[in-house]
């Protein structure tokens, strides 16, 4: 949810695999059981939160498992709602969050979430290491900088800690988390992987906190698909997921990949900062990467993690049930079919 400048890693050994691709989307090759281009829309725009993709892309994971190429598809403040992309065709697969998709469900679109990358919700309150602010209670009487776009989670967060608003000085903010730092407001609002990172890569030094661990357990960056999809295209959905999870496999091996993909390849018309986007990658994989997933692989949620979900979602008012809002039987599916994707 940010963007500075950046430079390249030579070491990555970045030519051989730019050689694969030059720009975000491969051509030609084979095309395996034939389902074309896989249409895939981000949540965000092209910055590291998508390193598996690129990965995928460059290492040629799509294309073995059976598409001709992938066209990514970038989100951000001003794109089209990414449920809506999904809902009406424009993308096959999405990247989404679990309030978001539940909402659009419960207004009739046609889809459900078949994964998740995040087990942890990224969601976190940002404050400065000499005035550290370690939980909800302590955000009382402090100034807090809250985005527009981030309201509804905001205001769900505080009613599942039982914290009056009223007693919270919530400024409007935009992405740029700066007023932290000049002391207007005490508090910041955002991804524990962007704007902590942004500061921290200028010198600053930041604390946080993540919401998830204060009783706000969801889910993130969460694959949605057409509840046709899922009945008539189970094996393009396994194909997608297949090819994501390798990729994915690889970032978390070397969160400096996707990294130096996102600057210099897939997100290099945007400035990113490529020593910031390796620090946000790091920080990603911890999201990701849990005892759970270890054990059963990524993208999985338990059945736990999905009442939590549901729980969760009901004190944001989206009042939906785990059989409305997921279906988790392709990627069971997926990994008894292949389990060596563990």
């Amino acid at each position: 949810m940010g963007a500075t400048a950046g430079a390249a890693l030579l070491a990555l050994g970045g030519g051989g695999l730019l050689a694969a691709c030059g720009d975000d989307s491969s051509d030609g090759g084979s095309s395996g059981s034939g389902f074309g281009v896989l249409d895939i829309r981000f949540s965000w725009i092209k910055n590291t939160e998508f390193a598996g993709a690129y990965i995928a892309d460059q290492k040629g994971y799509y294309k073995a498992a059976g598409f001709s190429g992938v066209n990514m598809i970038a989100g951000g403040p001003s794109a089209t709602p990414q449920d809506t992309d999904v809902a009406t065709g424009k993308a096959f697969i999405g990247i989404s969050a679990p309030d978001i998709t539940g909402n659009a469900i419960l207004n009739g679109a046609p889809i459900k979430i078949v994964g998740a990358q995040y087990q942890k919700n990224p969601f976190a309150i940002v404050s400065m290491a000499d005035k550290p602010i370690a939980g909800p209670q302590e955000m009382i009487g402090k100034r807090i900088g809250v985005q527009a776009t981030n309201e509804s989670v905001w205001t769900a967060f505080l009613k599942a800690n039982k914290v009056d608003p009223k007693s919270i000085e919530k400024v409007p903010v935009e992405f740029d988390p700066l007023p932290l730092t000049t002391g207007t407001v005490d508090g910041w609002f955002s991804f524990v992987t962007n704007e902590p990172n942004l500061l921290r890569v200028k010198g600053f030094e930041v604390t946080t906190f993540l919401l998830a661990d204060h009783n706000y357990p969801l889910v993130s960056e969460t694959y949605m698909v057409r509840t046709e999809s899922i009945d008539k295209e189970r094996d393009k959905i396994k194909a997608a997921l297949t090819a994501e999870i390798r990729g994915w496999k690889d970032s978390l091996a070397d969160p400096a990949l996707g990294a130096h993909l996102a600057a210099t390849v897939y997100g290099k018309d945007l400035g990113l900062d490529e020593e910031e986007q390796i620090l946000e990658s790091k920080d990603q994989n911890a999201l990701i990467l849990t005892a759970d997933t270890k054990a059963n692989g990524l993208f999985t949620v338990t059945d736990k993690l999905v009442e939590e979900n549901i729980d969760t979602l009901g004190i944001a008012g989206v009042s939906i049930t785990a059989e409305e809002l997921f279906d988790l039987s392709i990627i069971k599916e997926l990994y008894e079919e292949k389990p060596d994707l563990v």
